[in-house]
């Protein structure tokens, strides 16, 4: 595989702002996806008040945390203006006025978050963190915004996504699928990033379409295009097209094509100080 996986996040922005007004429609997978990690609250013990949506898209997730956490302020963050000016569109209007002096819409990067440290109680992010150049990067942002004993939860893609596509595609040795990273070396990076309890958990969704096309149009409306560095820069031929589709006929169950989802839940929490007998903060000193 020649070339790198990390995305171009020029692309990864121009795609996202082209995809905000098809997003909705399309999202089906999105927003169970958020539905099943919204559940996942129910386990936890925890009463925000400020929280981040970190990669709001177009709202859906920032409008079920409300419901959840009434009092609550949030912050939309998205890379796409676009999106944030659909997820505002789509707030009712009652709520528009209820929490207009509170609520913010952020045009932001994962991997440098506009916020000042220990702000948020609650890091939520939804199929947001696999555009990440360095994930490790994006956890300790969280680390560092969320205050002591607040929780980052979030969901994203693992290296199965797509996994027919990525097949059907390879023939020509250059980069058609963005890549995933592996369930247990997210949970390192959070560790590594000084947030404490990780807890993973993992899924396989699958989705079936009539044929190739529709799956390309699918990805397309929500933004997901192939915006890895080392993809492809010159136009993808209809031979090749047709190519990848009479590939991935070998996958065909029952009538139809399926698209394998692997989906990856974690959460951990921003440590609380230590202090030793006497009430006074611990501190670690490494060598240098």
């Amino acid at each position: 595989m020649s070339g790198s996986s990390e995305p171009d996040k020029r692309a990864l922005r121009r795609s996202f702002e082209q995809a905000a007004r098809s997003y909705d429609q399309a999202a089906v997978l999105q927003r169970e996806v958020c539905t099943r990690a919204l559940e996942r609250l129910d386990l936890v013990r925890l009463e925000p008040t400020v929280i981040l949506d970190a990669g709001s898209g177009t709202g859906f997730a920032t409008q079920a945390l409300h419901r959840r956490f009434r009092r609550a302020t949030i912050v939309a963050l998205d890379i796409a203006r676009a999106m944030l000016q659909a997820a505002r569109a789509s707030t009712p209007g009652w709520k528009n006025w209820f929490h207009r002096s509170r609520d913010l819409f952020v045009c932001g990067d994962n991997e440098q978050l506009p916020l000042r440290s220990e702000c948020v109680d609650l890091l939520w992010s939804n199929l947001a963190f696999q555009w990440a150049n360095q994930l490790p990067a994006v956890f300790a942002e969280g680390r560092r915004v969320l205050r002591p004993g607040g929780l980052l939860m979030f969901t994203t893609f693992g290296p199965d996504t797509l996994k027919e596509l990525r097949v059907a595609g390879a023939a020509d040795g250059k980069i058609h699928v963005n890549r995933f990273i592996d369930m247990h070396d997210i949970g390192d990076m959070m560790i590594g990033a000084g947030l404490s309890d990780p807890v993973m958990e993992m899924e396989y969704l699958t989705l079936t379409y009539r044929d190739v096309r529709d799956l390309m149009r699918e990805l397309k409306a929500i933004g997901a295009h192939n915006v890895a560095l080392g993809r492809s820069r010159t136009l993808t031929g209809k031979r090749f097209l047709q190519e990848v589709g009479q590939r991935y006929e070998s996958f065909r169950q029952d009538g139809r094509l399926p698209a394998t989802f692997e989906i990856i839940y974690g959460h951990a929490w921003k440590p609380l100080p230590r202090t030793g007998p006497g009430g006074r903060p611990v501190i670690d000193l490494r060598p240098v």
